[in-house]
């Protein structure tokens, strides 16, 4: 009976000691973990503060004065997402004074987009998109430029386009997921204006194409980047081009602003948040009066 009572004694004390070396190490671990926690904060609050940054950067880019360009009415939204972004849109007029040009892109993520917008830069710099060559060798600049640094899987998509006054033609290369709609005066039905690439990527080796639309008194052209058609309702399902489209055919007929606002309160509604997920760039074009018409002579 004492030898029982010696081995129970002596079991009861390596099941102590064993205790003692568990709550040792979790305590150890507990330390570490706070360790963790308080460089993951740490990690967040720079990602979020650089974020941040990047979306005051984003905006302070996108223009805020638009050329007065003769026959033409222009309407733009940039909202930067709260999440992920990466657009830059500008309209600006040629050294040929009668043509001016639409660009809008969007990147996957802010490096891609950096990237993208210092050569954009590099090449208005260089006045490559202003010397009239056309929007496919613009883009392929772009291209030939931006595709070796491409990481991951990022894509890029990007749209420009060459308007004429003197014809009122305009030539554009899509590459990418840029929606583009041309809503013509009197017409029900939109005439879409599909991509004639690929997005940017990594594996990109597409020679980009352009296409050509005539344009007419008080036809108007929507411009609009992926961050709307992915916005998700809460079922998680996207907005997609129709949901684009539809708000297009139900808004109101007296002016660009309209349409825009109608456009940026529908997908509002569907999502159900003020604030975007992802960046939303929105351009609306009307077409005036042919006053050019005669300049061509």
């Amino acid at each position: 009976m004492a030898k029982e009572q010696d081995e129970l004694k002596e079991r009861i004390s390596e099941l102590e000691h064993e205790l003692a070396v568990k709550e040792a190490e979790l305590h150890r671990y507990r330390l570490e973990l706070s360790k963790a926690n308080g460089a993951l904060e740490k990690m967040i609050a720079q990602i979020s503060q650089e974020l941040k940054l990047a979306q005051v950067m984003q905006k302070f880019l996108s223009p805020t004065e638009l050329p007065n360009v003769q026959g033409f009415e222009f309407s733009t939204k940039f909202l930067p997402g709260t999440r992920s972004g990466g657009d830059y849109f500008d309209i600006f007029e040629h050294e040929d004074k009668l043509k001016f040009g639409i660009l809008i892109s969007s990147a996957s993520g802010y490096s891609l987009s950096s990237v993208l917008l210092s050569v954009i830069i590099k090449i208005s710099s260089q006045i490559e998109a202003r010397r009239g060559l056309e929007a496919h060798k613009v883009l392929a600049l772009l291209a030939k430029e931006v595709v070796p640094s491409i990481q991951n899987e990022d894509k890029a998509s990007v749209f420009y386009g060459i308007v004429d006054r003197r014809s009122f033609e305009m030539q554009y290369c899509s590459v990418g997921n840029i929606d583009g709609f041309m809503q013509v005066y009197g017409q029900d039905s939109l005439v879409e204006l599909l991509p004639t690439g690929p997005s940017l990527g990594k594996d990109f080796n597409t020679e980009p194409q352009s296409r050509v639309i005539q344009l007419n008194p008080r036809d108007r052209l929507i411009l609009a980047t992926e961050g709307l058609k992915l916005s998700q309702n809460s079922l998680g399902v996207n907005w997609g081009g129709h949901g684009i489209s539809e708000a297009i055919s139900r808004a109101p007929k007296q002016g660009v602003h309209e349409l825009r606002n109608e456009i940026l309160l529908s997908n509002e509604r569907y999502s159900g948040k003020q604030d975007p997920v992802r960046d939303q760039t929105l351009i609306v074009t009307e077409v005036k009066d042919r006053v050019i018409k005669l300049a061509s002579r």
